[in-house]
């Protein structure tokens, strides 16, 4: 809700008056189409500034908490010029032994005046080692690629959890196992997969998901006991 656009001025002139005529706030804000918090800030400055409160104020703060003395800047910038080698941490220090007298600002306002004026260099991240997943187009013969699973979850009537854990060829769409498990722990499925390999052979390739028991992220290149 806002002031009406066809002359905020003579709107707020309007609503000071009557209002210091003894109408009403509430009936008065309905009116105008503002909120309560907005009337009573108009009031306030009113009561405080005169008809100036009626003018538009400027939403720019009057201060900013970290800017510094010009001087303070161009004393950073020229330290950086002269040793371009050095960060914030060293122009820091140096501002500190040099001139002892002067409010020294906080490594990251430096870091920030720097990076402001285009001389800090950004490092590229490091290249992370990305898991790429089995290719699916080339599979056309049974036992060159397996997919394994834990089809959910659900509750049994004596109120135990059931895991059943799937492993379909991908080629031939058959289903090797399908086996209702109390847990998803590596050993349970260590066991299913025991069986299915002495039964079926073992695949070329086995696709899983990254959960447990078949990845895990915290270990190297996301490897699990059952996964080696």
């Amino acid at each position: 809700m806002g002031w009406k656009e066809c002359n905020k001025m003579d709107e707020k002139l309007k609503f000071i008056a009557r209002y210091l005529e003894g109408e009403k706030i509430a009936p008065l804000c309905k009116e105008f189409g503002i909120t309560r918090p907005t009337a009573y800030k108009l009031i306030d400055r009113y009561k405080m500034m005169g008809q100036c409160a009626l003018v538009e104020q400027k939403r720019t703060p009057h201060r900013y908490a970290n800017a510094l003395p010009v001087q303070v800047e161009a004393m950073i910038l020229d330290l950086k010029r002269e040793y371009p080698d050095w960060g914030a941490p060293k122009i820091r220090e140096k501002i500190i032994k040099k001139y002892p007298d002067v409010k020294t600002p906080a490594k990251s306002t430096i870091h920030a005046i720097l990076d402001r004026h285009g001389l800090v260099k950004h490092r590229l991240g490091r290249r992370k080692f990305k898991v790429t997943g089995t290719p699916l187009e080339h599979v056309t013969e049974p036992n060159q690629l397996w997919c394994a699973d834990y089809k959910g979850e659900f509750m049994l009537g004596n109120r135990q959890y059931c895991y059943p854990l799937t492993i379909t060829d991908y080629a031939s769409r058959y289903l090797i196992k399908c086996d209702a498990l109390s847990s998803t722990q590596e050993e349970f499925a260590f066991e299913v997969f025991t069986r299915a390999f002495k039964e079926f052979g073992i695949p070329d390739s086995l696709r899983t998901d990254n959960g447990n028991p078949f990845a895990n992220g915290q270990s190297f290149y996301n490897l699990t006991k059952l996964s080696v």
